[in-house]
């Protein structure tokens, strides 16, 4: 079973904001985009599995949309911490909890996103800690959302990766991310998205298929039977590449036009699903 995932990150944002959302007024975005993908999960479902990952605001109507489909909905995040019976009610002011994602309809979350983890180094930066005390940390703080929701019954796409002045130690500091991210976690429930953060953004080399074998293998070999999927962008241009790459169990798509008009466009997403799983 391969696994297609897409992480529509900030995207609701129109263009005289600086933002890429051509594709319906961003209070109907999140039902405009489960309504014009649940489809192409529906086409696929026997050989692969579906989810969307949208900001909060947008979940209901995502969720809403692509009741009755394959396509799962879920959310970019969740806190570390939630609700319980003869604990704490509610008292989460400008948190998203697992349960809060769940009751909303969803049945997954990302957690450890790049972006994720570049806003808990900046934070933990700003108070003076070094990097030998931020990276643990990070991992620690990452598994407690892991296991957050999967209390609330969430399934989890896992995000781990290197940054640049990371790639000559890959091996530990990958090996640290998931093991220590997903240290006590129930793995059947887990799909792990790597991110060669190195790689990612206008004008760096993308990783190419050995080194991601490479590092799906390594993975693969820290946390058996944990399916991985590529995280650096699943593209038309590297949809039959991916494909070729035995080790890789799927992509996770954001953008599907990057020059003109950039953005996500729902009929480009589907010629990407098109491209990976027929080649």
């Amino acid at each position: 079973m391969k696994h297609i995932f897409l992480n529509l990150k900030r995207f609701d944002i129109t263009p005289e904001l600086g933002g890429v959302n051509r594709l319906a007024e961003p209070g109907q975005w999140g039902q405009a985009v489960a309504s014009s993908i649940k489809d192409v999960a529906d086409a696929y479902a026997d050989v692969a599995e579906f989810a969307a990952f949208l900001p909060e605001a947008h979940l209901i109507g995502a969720a809403n949309a692509a009741a009755g489909s394959h396509l799962g909905i879920g959310s970019e995040g969740v806190h570390g911490a939630d609700t319980a019976p003869g604990g704490n009610f509610g008292a989460f002011t400008t948190l998203r909890t697992a349960n809060s994602v769940a009751q909303l309809g969803c049945g997954w979350t990302l957690v450890g996103h790049c972006e994720e983890r570049m806003n808990l180094r900046a934070i933990m930066g700003e108070s003076g800690a070094t990097a030998d005390q931020i990276e643990p940390a990070v991992n620690r703080i990452l598994n407690r959302e892991v296991k957050a929701a999967q209390a609330a019954g969430l399934k989890v796409l896992f995000c781990m990766g290197e940054r640049s002045e990371e790639v000559d130690a890959w091996e530990q500091v990958l090996t640290a991310q998931v093991s220590e991210g997903l240290e006590g976690c129930d793995l059947e429930n887990v799909r792990i998205a790597y991110e060669p953060v190195w790689s990612i953004g206008p004008g760096k080399t993308p990783a190419d298929a050995p080194y991601i074998a490479k590092v799906a293998r390594l993975v693969k070999s820290v946390v058996t039977g944990v399916d991985v999927v590529y995280g650096g962008g699943l593209k038309a241009d590297n949809a039959k590449m991916l494909a070729g790459i035995e080790e890789i169990d799927g992509g996770l798509i954001a953008l599907t036009r990057f020059s003109g008009e950039i953005g996500f466009y729902p009929e480009e997403y589907a010629q990407i699903v098109d491209l990976y799983l027929n080649a």
